[in-house]
């Protein structure tokens, strides 16, 4: 069966990926795999932008949404027609000729990623294909992939890319559909902070922080900035233990990371000695 591994760590943002499936489709007719795609309104590989944290902790991710081609492909239920059919590499296609424009695969429940579109001019639904054509032509890979310089996209049978798709994960795996698009590095939640000493006036290096929380705890030191970072971490709650030397230590509850959580600048009051 024919699979994506789409590597999100070596993804910088440049839309190759999305500038080649347009210009793969648009003005182009594959009957009987698509017609035309759109020239504007429609993403059959999209890439998505997440803007994470708050300055000046942020992080951008970049995560490209082609049609999943699911083993359990809900929008194939959906199809009265019969439009909608999973060929033997596994890939999904809409054949033009029987697409009757009933809208049925555009409900959240029948492709729950927003993968399928509607073309009003030619009354039909559209979407990702994997460039079937061009496999059945010989391509060893759709044009996304042969497009990406920064090799974020691989393609081809899922016995060949088992030793990435066993470091990889489906995107919104909840939706229970077994994608055959796996994602390496997808986005997870972080807690940062910065600490300073408030007398001196100067940020506090090498303390140590522990995260206690869902798979945790996690440790990590300031760096020579006095920031700490924790990264990949599920969303939960969390507390947060500051020990640094001749400060006292502090303690940070219900760090929710419903969202990325920037802290902010944090700080520290020297330890009081007594004679």
């Amino acid at each position: 069966m024919k699979a994506f591994v789409i590597d999100t760590t070596h993804c910088n943002g440049c839309y190759c990926c999305q500038l080649a499936c347009k210009d793969e489709h648009c003005g182009n007719d594959w009957t009987p795999y698509a017609k035309p795609q759109p020239d504007t309104g429609q993403f059959w590989g999209r890439l998505d932008e997440y803007v994470r944290g708050t300055i000046p902790k942020v992080k951008i991710n970049y995560v490209f949404v082609p049609c999943q081609h699911c083993k359990d492909a809900p929008c194939i239920k959906a199809c009265a027609p019969g439009a909608i059919t999973q060929r033997a590499d596994g890939l999904i296609i809409i054949d033009p000729k029987k697409c009757t424009g009933c809208r049925n695969c555009l409900d959240a429940n029948a492709c729950p990623y927003g993968a399928i579109f509607f073309n009003d001019t030619l009354n039909m639904a559209q979407k990702c294909t994997g460039c079937a054509h061009l496999i059945d032509r010989g391509w060893k890979q759709p044009r996304c992939a042969d497009n990406c310089p920064h090799d974020s996209i691989h393609f081809g049978e899922e016995s060949e890319l088992s030793s990435l798709i066993a470091q990889a994960e489906s995107l919104h795996p909840e939706y229970g559909l077994k994608p055959r698009v796996y994602y390496i590095g997808l986005p997870k939640r972080f807690i940062a902070g910065t600490l300073y000493d408030p007398v001196k006036k100067d940020i506090v290096k090498g303390a140590v922080c522990t995260l206690t929380g869902d798979g945790g705890p996690f440790k990590t030191i300031t760096d020579g900035f006095g920031d700490f970072w924790f990264e990949g971490l599920k969303v939960a709650t969390f507390s947060l233990k500051i020990e640094a030397t001749g400060f006292e230590s502090k303690m940070i509850d219900r760090i929710s990371t419903e969202k990325d959580e920037n802290l902010g600048d944090i700080p520290l009051l020297s330890e009081i000695r007594t004679m």
